[in-house]
């Protein structure tokens, strides 16, 4: 079946936040820069195995910035424009072995830039995490995203990240998408 007819292209796309890495050492995952100004919408979803050992929290720190490169960083909801929004939600299924029965567990905060799964009840088990960010919950002048992640600890835990990009401006076929860094420059 064509990817196409499944939406990928017309609906979303898929672009990394950040490679398989082990998470446990002082600067965890920084996340790819991703252009928001093609898509209304960028799901991040996370995939996380079980730590090795310990309790330690795992935080993804949301970052928006004015460029792809260089340019000003923030966190989502402090840059001191009244219109950054941080997150209110994010949604969790974790198990010992995820293997697909396990049900999301939706969790709310407090407007915030990060997001943190407490150790004691996620670090001993492989979850996936998924929180959305609209495109107008940037800052004014801010037109891309990031999200980090990082885990204070020496235990192993490896984790991979990917955006979403949803509600996509352009509809295009998969092969013809656009470049989520920096738009209008051709894709490597």
């Amino acid at each position: 079946m064509d990817a196409g007819i499944l939406g990928l292209g017309a609906i979303f796309d898929v672009t990394p936040a950040w490679a398989p890495v082990d998470l446990d050492t002082a600067d965890g995952a920084t996340g790819i820069r991703m252009h928001m100004g093609h898509c209304g919408a960028v799901l991040f979803v996370a995939f996380l195995g079980a730590a090795a050992s310990g309790t330690d929290d795992v935080v993804f720190d949301l970052k928006q910035h004015t460029a792809y490169t260089s340019g000003t960083t923030a966190d989502l909801d402090s840059t001191g424009a009244a219109d950054a929004v941080g997150i209110t939600e994010y949604y969790v299924k974790s198990e010992t072995l995820l293997d697909g029965d396990e049900p999301w567990v939706r969790l709310t905060q407090a407007a915030a830039s990060e997001v943190t799964l407490t150790g004691t009840t996620y670090a001993a088990r492989q979850k996936i995490v998924a929180f959305g960010v609209g495109a107008d919950q940037l800052g004014e002048g801010y037109t891309h995203l990031s999200v980090n992640v990082a885990v204070t600890t020496s235990a192993v835990q490896l984790g991979a990240g990917l955006y979403l990009p949803l509600h996509l401006r352009d509809r295009r076929k998969p092969v013809n998408l656009l470049n989520w860094l920096n738009p209008g420059a051709a894709n490597a």
